[in-house]
């Protein structure tokens, strides 16, 4: 197994995206949120390809698939807090909207690469019973 094989995985490369992205938007919030809402989203958004790499890091592969559920959570606490900083007024209907794109497309490839080892742990299971 390849020692970095998380970043041959279009997801990992997607959520690193995001956190970019986050990143880029933080800049606009208030000094007041920056011990706030600010390193609330932070803190999820790098969650994501983090959990991403952990799990891929891992032998077993419920524990891979452990922490894609992990990594789909702070996916969608980073949405919900998005959310929260459009109500706020700290970033545009339009901007919110551009990541929920992301986003989405990030839960989608989560999703598929969840079942993805799913299957292979089933099948596992199968020839071994």
């Amino acid at each position: 197994m390849n020692d970095f094989y998380y970043r041959k995985l279009d997801v990992y490369h997607q959520s690193i995206k995001l956190v970019k992205n986050i990143y880029q938007l933080l800049s606009l919030f208030p000094a007041m949120e920056r011990n706030a809402l600010l390193n609330q989203i932070q803190r999820a958004a790098i969650s994501i390809p983090s959990n991403i790499a952990e799990g891929m890091g891992r032998f077993s592969l419920k524990e891979r698939i452990h922490f894609l559920e992990i990594a789909n959570g702070s996916l969608m606490e980073v949405m919900c807090q998005l959310e929260i900083a459009n109500q706020l007024g700290y970033i545009s209907l339009e901007q919110m909207h551009e990541q929920e794109l992301l986003v989405s497309e990030i839960a989608k490839m989560l999703f598929g690469l969840r079942k993805s080892l799913e299957e292979k742990n089933n099948r596992i299971i199968s020839n071994n019973g």
